[in-house]
């Protein structure tokens, strides 16, 4: 039942960043060239309301489903990992016109050539799975 409920939230998640147009190219095209708000107003919108809920879920001790409080740890900041991973991911996403989120998006709508950015994802995670021990942390 709890998987259902996983899938109804991905399902309404995915609507909305399709009827949204953060799936489209063209709007991903547009934020790379600087030329239009409207990505830059959505990335916005979802890191401000990240800002609120996390603090939220700090100070009020708030619980998951299972009952158990949650705890969000302070990361050791590395500027140089932090700056090359920004890289590699903003590259990525350039050359896809997708990040992670709208790639299942656009297979969901019938875009079937993301699969094989798709397929690319796939590999530099597991690759990424193989090479962590001996990356910077």
């Amino acid at each position: 039942m709890r998987n259902l409920a996983f899938l109804i939230v991905g399902t309404f998640f995915g609507i909305v960043l399709y009827k949204s147009e953060a799936a489209s190219w063209f709007r991903i095209y547009e934020m790379f060239q600087f030329d239009a708000f409207h990505m830059y107003g959505i990335i916005g919108s979802a890191v401000g309301l990240g800002v609120l809920f996390v603090q939220w879920v700090k100070r009020s001790k708030a619980k998951s489903f299972q009952g158990n409080e949650i705890v969000i740890e302070d990361k050791k900041r590395n500027f140089i990992a932090n700056a090359v991973g920004g890289v590699l991911f903003g590259l990525g996403w350039a050359l896809a016109g997708a990040c992670p989120g709208p790639m299942y998006t656009l297979v969901g709508a019938g875009f079937l050539p993301i699969l094989i950015v798709l397929f690319g994802a796939l590999l530099g995670t597991f690759t990424y799975g193989l090479l962590k021990s001996k990356l910077p942390h």
